[in-house]
């Protein structure tokens, strides 16, 4: 088992994640803000080799602008060189890396435009872990997206749109229960229909679950991952007291972190903590 959290290292002064406003957009900035982020996953993926963190969740904005109409920089070949070094590190020490493009990554959409963008937004994370040389386990991680009204067509939507995406995201995409909409049992069903591996996502599970026990979902969700797709991916967060319901806590609770471990007792995972303070 792999160990891991997302995007941000509160122990370094340096972030993989720099961005600027799209009025501001020059090659120039583009060139100096890709740079800097890539020194700085550089920088986190040593520090994590050396405190034991063997997975970490790359942030979207590592490549600002990448699937705006704006960016014309070809920039896999621009920091060929660069984003070779990292996947040789990752893959030399045995890591792991994911993405989780953010919240309009909609490939459920009934809007085109929507669509669209979405599909060049996931086309984008394929390109950028296809350009470190990296092997299928380095996953992108979405929800099936919005309801709009009819859920059972957003689902049907979901599946044939999924069925139109290019390879190279197809080989890298998995889909996660969300803690609102859509449960286990649906990620379960449009994996009957795509074959795409499901993310479990254990907070998200105990907000909404169709009566499943945790000990139950791993076993559900580790068959839906072959082999090219490494170990199956768990999410790990707790509710945050006080907050509306969904917020993810700041730190982890002893207790309920041992309670998990032991529902997943044989099983074999990398674990992604969703908690604030990383």
């Amino acid at each position: 088992m792999r160990i891991g959290y997302p995007c941000i290292n509160r122990s370094l002064d340096c972030t993989s994640s720099s961005t600027f406003r799209l009025a501001s957009y020059s090659e120039h900035r583009f060139h100096q803000t890709v740079q800097n982020n890539l020194h700085c996953l550089k920088q986190i993926l040593h520090y994590n080799l050396e405190h034991g963190v063997g997975f970490f969740r790359i942030s979207s904005d590592i490549i600002p602008f990448a699937s705006h109409p704006v960016c014309s920089v070809e920039w896999g070949r621009t920091f060929r060189k660069e984003l070779l070094s990292i996947g040789d590190f990752v893959m030399n020490h045995d890591m792991r890396v994911s993405m989780h493009p953010d919240q309009f990554t909609l490939i459920n959409s009934p809007n085109e435009n929507v669509l669209t963008q979405s599909c060049s937004e996931l086309s984008y994370h394929a390109h950028f872990l296809d350009s470190m040389k990296l092997g299928y386990d380095a996953k992108i991680q979405i929800h099936i997206g919005g309801v709009y009204g009819d859920k059972k067509a957003a689902i049907s939507r979901f599946i044939k749109n999924y069925n139109h995406l290019p390879p190279a995201v197809k080989n890298r995409l998995v889909i996660e229960n969300d803690d609102r909409l859509f449960s286990l049992k649906d990620c379960l069903d449009i994996h009957q229909a795509t074959g795409i591996p499901v993310l479990l996502d254990i907070f998200h599970h105990q907000c909404l679950n169709n009566g499943e026990t945790l000990r139950e979902a791993f076993s559900l969700t580790a068959p839906t991952w072959q082999e090219q797709d490494g170990i199956p991916i768990v999410d790990y967060s707790l509710q945050q007291e006080g907050a509306r319901k969904g917020k993810h806590r700041e730190s982890i609770n002893s207790n309920d972190f041992k309670n998990f471990l032991n529902a997943a007792c044989g099983f074999s995972f990398d674990l992604m903590l969703e908690i604030k303070d990383k």
